[in-house]
């Protein structure tokens, strides 16, 4: 077994499929491939993958993923059919005058370099203008408080790899020293917030698998991971990102219809009522040649 290998864990029935980061003398340190999950496990405990689309774990994903991407695509094309018909008199009224769009601009700051090239391809496919950096979650509070005021974004993704301790009392879940990283997320959301109180004004999307919900939401967070303390996709956050970059400034985000579009479902994300982050102008501006 080495570094980059494919592995799953017999004893959690290969449920999840890993990426070896680390090989150690008894055990290996793990990245979930699909989930936003960061675990360790004795070596004699993995089983090396040589096909990951035959087995069960990936399968399952897939099958999620695609239902939540076909919904993406879905619910945008209704969205651009709405705008359309909004401004259908003013294209009646001056022939000429075709609107134009501005999405909410992403910043997305990512704790796992592979999840953040898929994150930026995301974005890109749905046309949302997006700023990623792959940085490490200690790291992200003193980074967000710099590119804040340069970026100028709309929608902060704040996310990476988390996870519940092993080693904690049961009564214990509550207390952010119970968790990988959630007290990085929740120093990275307060500067989030302390930059743009108003949550309307930057919407906040924090945490990966197993994080603090709860810690996130108090911090300032609009969205957060994760209610039911279950692993989510790595995709989630992103799912929402765009979500709110195409709901226009004058509707609040439908909650329900978000949660349930993203692959984790409920107990995967959460959130609180917020406006979303989508503008369209008229009329469409000329463009200008350099001279």
């Amino acid at each position: 077994m080495k570094h980059g290998d494919l592995v799953v864990r017999k004893s959690y029935g290969g449920d999840v499929l890993f990426r070896v980061e680390d090989v150690r003398t008894h055990n290996a340190v793990l990245k979930g491939t699909d989930y936003r999950l960061l675990a360790d496990a004795p070596i004699p405990d993995l089983s090396v993958v040589r096909d990951p689309e035959s087995t069960r774990a990936v399968q399952q994903v897939r099958i999620k993923v695609n239902e939540s991407l076909k919904k993406m695509h879905t619910d945008r094309e209704r969205q651009a059919l709405g705008t359309e018909e909004a401004i259908r008199l003013a294209q009646q009224q001056q022939q000429n005058a075709h609107y134009f769009e501005v999405p909410g601009k992403v910043l997305h700051l990512d704790g796992d370099g592979n999840y953040l090239k898929k994150s930026m391809q995301l974005y890109n496919t749905m046309h949302v203008p997006a700023h990623g950096l792959h940085i490490h979650e200690s790291q992200m509070a003193d980074v967000l408080y710099r590119l804040l005021p340069q970026i100028k974004p709309d929608i902060v993704v704040i996310t990476g790899h988390d996870g519940v301790l092993k080693n904690r009392a049961p009564n214990e879940i509550y207390s952010l020293t119970s968790y990988k990283n959630s007290q990085n997320f929740v120093n990275a959301v307060r500067v989030a917030r302390e930059y743009e109180k108003n949550r309307d004004g930057l919407v906040v999307v924090a945490g990966a698998c197993q994080s603090h919900f709860e810690a996130l939401l108090q911090a300032g967070s609009n969205f957060a991971s994760s209610p039911g303390r279950i692993l989510i996709h790595a995709l989630d956050p992103v799912y929402i990102a765009i979500k709110a970059s195409y709901t226009s400034i004058r509707d609040a985000i439908n909650l329900p219809d978000v949660i349930h579009g993203t692959i984790s479902g409920i107990d995967g994300v959460g959130g609180i009522e917020t406006m979303g982050r989508y503008r369209v102008g008229l009329p469409k501006p000329k463009v200008t040649s350099a001279p």
